[in-house]
């Protein structure tokens, strides 16, 4: 029902306000409840689905969802707080970065071969890297509450390149997974709650010790989450707890440091 509630809440004013141009996010919302609830019903013995293969499409949705928002904010964002950075976009990367984000939500709704998914995915993550590049992250080190979105995306990078190992059996294990999860996921929702949160308050847009504390731990939750357990077999019951205590601790931090906020 989430999404759902969140698709409700956002497109009464998108259609108040005839915001044509962001619709498909409603749809998208939309779409992502119904692929939870199709997980809920095959679970309980209801609907023919592998609950693993709706929340793999579930997770598609919100990687799609996440490359078209970080395309409108992440150059901005970079070119506002670093001077002189020059982040640009190219339409061809553009569209094959979105494309094939689409591509292999289809391969993965119509259960493709898995050299077809490996295919897409790595080329996926090609598009994407060159895509970054683009942004210049490297200048981007002095700023935190820019360098953090870029640091979510490179998550999204190693997803996808995981992703396309996975298929290829060349690696077992559900490490695509928490880069996305974590990485990414929880990277950018911190970044972009903390950039908002300061900027539609009439802030500073500039990140003191609470923010530097938390943009860190959430990065070394997932590097601890995703290389713990292909680093070491014995490591990965370790990285588990530790990636969710280190993920626990920076939003906790961000919740006691914007609660008055």
């Amino acid at each position: 029902a989430f999404p759902v509630a969140i698709a409700v809440a956002i497109g009464i004013p998108l259609l108040r306000s005839r915001n044509v141009r962001n619709y498909f996010f409603v749809a998208l919302l939309v779409l992502m409840g119904v692929l939870i609830l199709a997980v809920h019903l095959a679970l309980q013995g209801r609907f023919e689905l592998s609950p693993r293969l709706g929340l793999q499409l579930a997770l598609d949705v919100v990687l799609f969802i996440m490359v078209v928002m970080v395309s409108r904010v992440i150059p901005m964002f970079t070119n506002n707080g670093v001077p002189g950075a020059n982040a640009t976009r190219h339409a061809l990367v553009e569209k094959l970065a979105l494309g094939a984000v689409i591509l292999l939500f289809a391969a993965d709704l119509l259960q493709l071969p898995q050299t077809v998914i490996a295919m897409i995915a790595l080329t996926s993550a090609l598009a994407h890297g060159v895509r970054l590049s683009l942004w210049k992250p490297w200048r981007t080190f002095a700023t935190p509450l820019v360098w953090i979105l870029h640091a979510a995306y490179a998550w999204i990078i190693l997803h996808l390149a995981l992703r396309g190992l996975l298929a290829l059996e060349l690696m077992t294990g559900s490490y695509a997974t928490h880069a996305l999860a974590v990485g990414a996921i929880g990277g950018l929702t911190l970044g972009m709650m903390t950039r908002t949160a300061r900027g539609h308050t009439g802030r500073p847009l500039i990140a003191d010790g609470f923010e530097i504390s938390a943009f860190l731990l959430i990065q070394v939750a997932a590097v601890v989450r995703v290389f713990g357990g292909i680093a070491s077999p014995e490591l990965y019951l370790v990285s588990v707890p530790l990636s969710a205590l280190l993920w626990a601790a920076a939003f906790g931090l961000y919740t006691v440091r914007y609660w008055p906020v």
